[in-house]
């Protein structure tokens, strides 16, 4: 039975850098494209960026079986790892991961992640 898991990562990223990046990298690790019919195959998930002193925070809850965490994690980071996302439109977005780290459910994320059980 799936539970869910929260991956909290920094990047070092351009200020004109599009936020969105770093989640369809993810999505593509995951699933193989970031646009995909769901359900998500390997681990249903969201990640939302955010900007942060001098960096963005890139936070990914996703639901996946326990015995299947430590490989999505993987995933994650490796996606991070590769620092770009060139656009359809020819442009692309850099960063550098900085740090990445296992974390907890947020209070405010409960609801969002019993959705992403459900999936």
């Amino acid at each position: 039975m799936r539970e869910t898991f929260a991956h909290e990562a920094i990047l070092a990223m351009e200020t004109d850098g599009d936020l969105r990046a770093p989640g369809a990298v993810i999505t593509m690790e995951l699933c193989g494209h970031w646009k995909h019919e769901p359900p998500c195959p390997l681990a249903p998930h969201h990640t939302s960026a955010e900007r942060v002193d001098d960096g963005v925070r890139v936070r990914t809850l996703f639901a996946a079986e326990p015995e299947r965490e430590n490989e999505v994690r993987e995933l994650i980071d490796r996606a991070l790892e590769l620092g770009q996302l060139d656009h359809p439109s020819g442009a692309a977005t850099w960063w550098r991961l900085r740090s990445s780290q296992s974390s907890t459910v947020r209070a405010e994320e409960v609801e969002h992640a019993q959705r992403l059980t459900s999936t």
